[in-house]
């Protein structure tokens, strides 16, 4: 019972588009700008840097809480904290209240990672630092980052169900990103000026 009551608490929560929240606020709707995504990248075209730190804290928090309180309760070795951890990414990615549509969920699986290791996630980002320093795709740096999780997380000899949360997040994540890889392949993904 208490599996599915937090499930539930982070899939709503993972549900709250901030980036689409905060951009209507702001007088401007969200997707119908840029890639037409609500996370932290198109927020940041369509607003500026500072609402898209903003957004990605917030879409960060939404995975970190739930799964902090799964890490608490349940232990990195549980199922259940396998389908807590999940539940705010797929609330970001499919929402309630957006028709089942969402982001792409890469800062809310990395809340998620920082909840379970402090280490992992940031070795994790400096991947994203370094793909994305090097060919200046941020689809490609979420990606691999994405992708190095359950790698990192397997060599540092987390459990069976953690690793297998990564997995999952990570082929999510992928999902997400296919018109991103097509606009790659194409060369007509922008890339960001660092």
């Amino acid at each position: 019972m208490l599996t599915l009551l937090l499930m539930l608490f982070g899939y709503l929560l993972g549900s709250i588009l901030f980036g689409e929240i905060i951009s209507k606020l702001k007088g401007i709707d969200i997707r119908s700008i840029g890639s037409g995504n609500v996370g932290a990248t198109n927020v940041s075209r369509a607003l500026g840097k500072k609402y898209a730190v903003l957004v990605f804290l917030l879409d960060f928090l939404k995975g970190f809480l739930p799964s902090t309180i799964a890490v608490s309760v349940f232990g990195l070795s549980s199922f259940s904290f396998f389908l807590v951890a999940l539940s705010p990414i797929l609330g970001h990615m499919f929402s309630a209240f957006a028709s089942f549509k969402g982001g792409k969920g890469v800062a809310t699986a990395f809340g998620v990672l920082f909840a379970v290791s402090l280490l992992v996630a940031i070795l994790s980002f400096g991947v994203w630092l370094a793909v994305l320093y090097k060919w200046r795709y941020v689809a490609l740096a979420s990606i691999i980052a994405s992708a190095s999780a359950p790698l990192i997380l397997l060599l540092g000899g987390f459990p069976f169900w953690t690793v297998a949360m990564a997995v999952v997040s990570f082929l999510l994540i992928l999902y997400k990103h296919r018109s991103n890889i097509d606009r790659m392949l194409r060369g007509e993904e922008p890339r960001v000026n660092l």
